[in-house]
Parts: structure tokens; C-alpha cells; sequence
């Protein structure tokens, strides 16, 4: 008998009573037209309940590699189960690239659009900001097709959509023409300096992060530069009291530098540079627990100086914190929905019930500065306070009704923040 599916930490182990991997469309189609209750599965790297069922999961990696690059609108569509990983070498291949891309390139471009993933950059959007269109299965295996240009604004409702509206089965992304980075890495920062000077380390970079315990008063900046724009080279060698790294990197530090992606300054593309990880190394075991919140950027400081408060009880929990900034957009479920924010972003050791009230300790004074919680990660909040800080929610409800009136795509999760009216 197979084992069920678990998600990649492992602290989630999917319901589904069946799990489906058609190889086309067509059989794609087949299978939702006979469920009464489906979702889609990606890498499975959210760590709560959001694509969870116990009716049918499927399954997207087994679906044709579609990637078709229309070079006279910029754009590429590729099917929605490929890795980014996958869709970036051959993007480079042909002289395109993305605009951003997350830390980890091992995860699937559907899932992440859906969940609101992002980078980092004070100029860089969410990673799903960069969908021009998307083809989705509905109820009854009906193939729908929502592109921007649409009048409706449906897309900017649909993009970051839970699972809740359909099985995505291809997206169109903007594409620009390749370029490369250049990756450095600073030790020694103090968080007096992050916190007095954080304008000027996340504008020093076409992408930054900060990576520290809010224990230690150190913390490791990550600055990745585009070498086509003016600009481009590294701060001096004491740069606001931090030092350049001399060797490689890895943001938690007993982990290897040679897992990560190049850094001391070396240009090399895009998509080998913007994320923080290499595509043929896992970045750790997956013993792990993520949780993030999405704040205003000018409550950033306010921030700092709580998480520095809550050093002692966050540290015996933490692996690592990241600090990273994300530009707003207008998509009705994005966390930086109209807010330049910063995000605040925490590994933590596998031990939920050590995690959950030092996670509550931090909402309980991050929320209340304008956090919103990333949609594939933990949260200790109530459904109806996360969703309330949303003002498009009633507008993707009415979405949901619209695409999915029997309620096939919905799972406990979608329940707990829409609930059914009967």
C-alpha cells in the first residue's frame, strides 16, 4: 500500500483519499469532471493545511513541459507544475529571464504564484505579479482562460487564488531580456546598523536580505546587484561596520556555503544569482518550520526593536530570520497588497508545540503594526483575523462563487476563511 503524500518539511501529512497524476489535460479534465472535491499539489513546500483535502489531490509534474516563449509580447507560458528551476535555465537558454525569483528554485511556478511567494528587492513585486494570463480546469473539467487585458480585472483576483478557483494548468509570465548578477555577502552587521541604516542596506541592491537569530547582535547581509545597471558594484569593505565574508556563505551557519549559489562578487545569470539556493542541492533536510509576516515597510523599525525584545525566547526555537522587502502590487490576496512591506521571515526548528507560542508572542505585537501572514506558512491567527485584513475578500468570494459555485476546489482551509453560507 503507498504511504500518503506528505508535504516537504514532513509536519503535514496530506488527507487525500486518492492521488491523481494524469499526463495530459484532457485526463486532467476527466478526473475533476468526476470529483466532488479536488485540489492541486506542487512541491509541497507550504507548511500548513492550504492544499489539503480529503477528497482527491492531483498532482501537476507529470503534465507536459510547456514552455513557449512569444517573443514579440515578452512573455512565456509554461505548465503550471514545472519547477522554476526548470522554466529559468531554459529561459536563459533562449536570452530571457524573470524579473525575481524566490530563494528556493526547486519550487513549482503554480504553487508559488498561488500562495503569494515572493523574493526580495524595494523594487521587486511578488513572484505573481508577473502573470499575464492563466489556464485553469473548473467544475465539470471546464477549461477556463483569464488574461490581464481582460477589462473584468478578474486576473488580479485569480492569480493569488488559494487552489480555490480551479486546477492552473498553464501561466504567461513577463519575460525581459537575460542578464547577469553579482553576489555578496557581509558578516558583522550590528542590528543597531540594520535597524538605523535599513533604508540604505535594502536599497543598496537590485535584491537584499538580512539574515539574523534577534539574539546575537550580528547579522549577515546578502546583496545581489544586476551588472546592467548603473551601480552595480559592492559598498566598501566596512560597509556600516559589517565586513565582506571571506569564503561562502550558507544562512544558517553550520550549514554549507557550497549548497548556495555563488557569491565574493562573481557575475554569473540571473537565475543562478537571484536565488539564494542551487536547484541541485536540497537545501537542508526539510526539518523544519516556516512561518512570515508582511508588514508596512515603515513599520520595519518598530519591528526590529520588538523581535530584538523577543531575542531570548526566539533563539532556542530559530534556526535563522530573514529580513527581506517586497513592493506592493494590486493583487487581492497579496500580503503587500497595496504596501511596500518588509517581510519578516523565520526557520524554525521542528518542534511545533515549542514553535506555536513563541510565534504567538510575535503576532500578538507584529500584527497589530499591519502583518499579514504568508499564505503557505504557520500562523497562530484566527481565519477571520487573517482574511479580515484583506479589503478584496469579499470581492474573491464572490470570485469563488462565480468559478466554483458547488464549492469542488474548496478544503478546510478555504472553509475556515470563506465560510459557507449554507
Amino acid at each position: 500500500m503507498t504511504s500518503p503524500p506528505i508535504n516537504w518539511a514532513g509536519n503535514v501529512t496530506f488527507r487525500a483519499r486518492q492521488v491523481h497524476s494524469p499526463s495530459s489535460v484532457e485526463e486532467l479534465r476527466q478526473i475533476v469532471a468526476s470529483s466532488q472535491s479536488i485540489r492541486a499539489l506542487g512541491t509541497g513546500h507550504s507548511f500548513n493545511l492550504v492544499a489539503d483535502t480529503e477528497g482527491d489531490l492531483v498532482r501537476l509534474d507529470g503534465l507536459p513541459p510547456r514552455i513557449d516563449i512569444d517573443r514579440r509580447a515578452s512573455t512565456v507560458t509554461v505548465a503550471g507544475g514545472l519547477r522554476y528551476a526548470q522554466v529559468a535555465r531554459e529561459l536563459h537558454q533562449e536570452g530571457f529571464a524573470l524579473a525575481n525569483m524566490a530563494s528556493l528554485p526547486q519550487i513549482s511556478v503554480a504553487g508559488a504564484v498561488a500562495t503569494g511567494t515572493h523574493g526580495s528587492g524595494n523594487g521587486l513585486r511578488g513572484l505573481a505579479t508577473a502573470v499575464a494570463g492563466l489556464r485553469l480546469v473548473g467544475p465539470g473539467g471546464r477549461l477556463t482562460e483569464l488574461r490581464r487585458e481582460n477589462p473584468q480585472d478578474q486576473l488580479a483576483g485569480a492569480v493569488i487564488g488559494l487552489g480555490a478557483l480551479g486546477i492552473v494548468t498553464d501561466l504567461t509570465l513577463d519575460i525581459e531580456p537575460s542578464y547577469d548578477v553579482a553576489q555578496w555577502v557581509y558578516d558583522g552587521l550590528s542590528l543597531d546598523r540594520l535597524s538605523d541604516g535599513f533604508d540604505e542596506i535594502s536599497g543598496a541592491g537590485y535584491s537584499v536580505s538580512v539574515f539574523t537569530d534577534w539574539h546575537a547582535d550580528a547579522a549577515q547581509i546578502w546583496l545581489k546587484t544586476r551588472t546592467d545597471r548603473p551601480g552595480a558594484g559592492r559598498p566598501g569593505d566596512r560597509w556600516l561596520g559589517a565586513r565582506p565574508a571571506d569564503g561562502p556563505r550558507h544562512p544558517i551557519p553550520t550549514m554549507p556555503g557550497t549548497w548556495c549559489t555563488v557569491q565574493s562578487g562573481i557575475p554569473g545569470p540571473w537565475h543562478e544569482r537571484l536565488p539564494h539556493f542551487r536547484p541541485d542541492f536540497t537545501p537542508s533536510s526539510g526539518a523544519e518550520l516556516q512561518s512570515e509576516l508582511l508588514l508596512p515597510r515603515a513599520a520595519a523599525r518598530e519591528a526590529f526593536v520588538v523581535l530584538r525584545d523577543l531575542g531570548d525566547r526566539i533563539r532556542p526555537c530559530l534556526q535563522i530570520s530573514e529580513v527581506r522587502t517586497v513592493a506592493a502590487d494590486d493583487l487581492w490576496l497579496s500580503p503587500a497588497y497595496r504596501q511596500d512591506s518588509v517581510a519578516l521571515h523565520f526557520t524554525w526548528n521542528e518542534d511545533t508545540a515549542a514553535v506555536l507560542p513563541v510565534l504567538a508572542a510575535i503576532e500578538n505585537r507584529l500584527v497589530p503594526l499591519g502583518g499579514r501572514p504568508h499564505w503557505g506558512k504557520l500562523t497562530t491567527l484566527v481565519p477571520e483575523d487573517v482574511i479580515g485584513r484583506y479589503e478584496r475578500a469579499g470581492d474573491f468570494e464572490k470570485l469563488m462563487a462565480q468559478h466554483d459555485p458547488a464549492g469542488v476546489f474548496r478544503n478546510g482551509f478555504v472553509d475556515d476563511l470563506f465560510p459557507r453560507t449554507s
